[in-house]
């Protein structure tokens, strides 16, 4: 069971990260990564909504959709009510905690409802027939995998701002092709966990 759940963790991170392999979240990934401390806070924020989201997920689909046979109507739409309500708490929690973080989300914190992530990790979960720790373990790694693409970026976007830039490259474009040669770095995981 320990080593099935290590599998998940390091193939949900590293092996199909959520962002380099599959290419989802691309919007909070790249505006909210120019720094540092802006990303862990997005990270941390998104890592509750999704193992939060994983545990309403999996409740609702094996006690209410399924033994009722509203999967096929209704999954979609009960999933994005408890993600929608989820962010709510979130932003709630950040604004009291922390004023200035919050206004450094921006957009992207209520952003984080739509972040397709989201809504990939609470279908995900029925698809795949996981059980309840493995839906926890798949909502943590999935947040803990988008956690360390921003941290990943912002690190990197924090020293370009004091590298030597072709003015050609300079803005999106040096982000844009940083993104992918991150992504080709991570398809080098591919095959390290059979999944």
């Amino acid at each position: 069971m320990l080593k099935d759940l290590a599998f998940l963790v390091v193939g949900t991170v590293l092996v199909n990260n959520f962002v380099f392999a599959r290419f989802l979240g691309q919007c909070p990934f790249l505006g909210v990564s120019s720094k540092l401390e802006t990303s862990i806070g997005m990270g941390m924020a998104t890592t509750f909504v999704l193992t939060m989201t994983a545990v309403a997920a999996y409740f609702i689909q094996y006690y209410i959709l399924e033994p009722f046979g509203l999967s096929a109507f209704l999954q979609i739409v009960s999933f994005i009510l408890v993600i929608a309500s989820l962010v709510q708490l979130v932003e709630m929690i950040v604004l009291k905690i922390s004023p200035t973080m919050y206004n450094a989300f921006g957009i992207y914190l209520p952003l984080i409802t739509t972040n397709c992530i989201v809504l990939a990790v609470a279908l995900l979960i029925p698809q795949k027939g996981y059980n309840f720790i493995e839906s926890i373990v798949f909502g943590l790694s999935a947040g803990l995998g988008f956690t360390l693409a921003l941290i990943l970026m912002a690190g990197i976007r924090e020293d370009l701002e004091f590298a030597d830039v072709p003015e050609a490259l300079r803005g999106p474009a040096i982000v844009f092709l940083t993104a992918g040669l991150l992504a080709m770095i991570f398809l080098g995981f591919t095959g390290l966990v059979p999944l």
